[in-house]
């Protein structure tokens, strides 16, 4: 008999009791815990230490008065080894297998560094973008990745009717997508494929020569905020990688007291 088995002997099992009120919970369970994760990284081919943000749920039938949130804990550590994305769904299993329940949900929520080059000069920078990932655990599987990449828009509006100059701002691409059966991409991949919808990117380090360049670069590319989440639905549409999309842009005004805002979502598989 193992040491919890001989604690929890003959001890009241309240969660595991019978509730009257007939009511089912979608989701119950713990969340908001702070947790070390190790991710691999394809550009080195070795790994990246950070720290997630994890929800982990289950479903609670109408009959069950609660659900043993301890062994949330358990199936989190159990795994500490493998919190990769391709491992995730493995642990979304085991939620659902070690708490008896008809459906699990795993959330995690974590940033991210990209070494990135300057765009003239080649110096290196980390990059860093929020990274989400969402696994269901049901009648079938469900995983959804999503990023949130910063980059620069600029107004051309402004540039049209301005004797010179425009006003540029700083915008946030957000991007939920699940993949094709058989199908997967890195962060990387998508991360690439979101910042070039924007006027231009944003680099961690920049010289005189980067910054003439970026400067230019986003004059001569100026998108509102529709532009920015079209072009990026039709990259998308594009990729056979991916069947469904959300995405999303918020462009940080620079001369009005509010924010502009655009959204997709699209299911390929319609």
């Amino acid at each position: 008999m193992t040491v919890k088995n001989a604690v929890d002997k003959g001890m009241p099992d309240v969660q595991g009791s019978q509730d009257h009120r007939k009511v089912a919970i979608d989701k119950v369970g713990v969340k908001d815990i702070r947790y070390p994760i190790r991710l691999h990284c394809p550009a080195t081919g070795g790994g990246q230490n950070t720290v997630a943000n994890v929800n982990m749920y289950v479903s609670l039938p109408h009959h069950q008065k609660g659900t043993h949130m301890s062994r949330f804990l358990e199936v989190l550590n159990r795994h500490h080894d493998s919190m990769r994305s391709d491992q995730l769904m493995e642990i979304c299993h085991d939620i659902k297998h070690r708490l008896e329940a008809e459906e699990a949900h795993l959330e995690l929520s974590f940033p991210y560094f990209i070494d990135k080059k300057a765009p003239v000069t080649g110096q290196v920078g980390k990059i860093d973008i929020e990274v989400s990932f969402a696994c269901t655990s049901n009648a079938k599987d469900d995983f959804v990745m999503g990023i949130k990449v910063p980059a620069t828009s600029l107004c051309p509006c402004s540039k049209e009717i301005s004797k010179y100059g425009a006003h540029n701002q700083r915008c946030e691409i957000e991007a939920q997508v699940r993949f094709c059966p058989g199908k997967s991409m890195w962060i990387e991949d998508l991360f690439q494929i979101v910042e070039q919808a924007a006027s231009t990117q944003v680099f961690a380090v920049l010289k005189r020569p980067d910054e003439k360049f970026v400067t230019e670069d986003a004059f001569e590319n100026p998108k509102f905020v529709e532009d920015i989440v079209r072009d990026l639905a039709l990259v998308l549409d594009d990729e056979d990688r991916i069947c469904w999309y959300q995405i999303n842009s918020t462009n940080y005004e620079s001369i009005h007291n509010h924010n502009a805002y655009a959204f997709i979502e699209r299911d390929k598989r319609d």
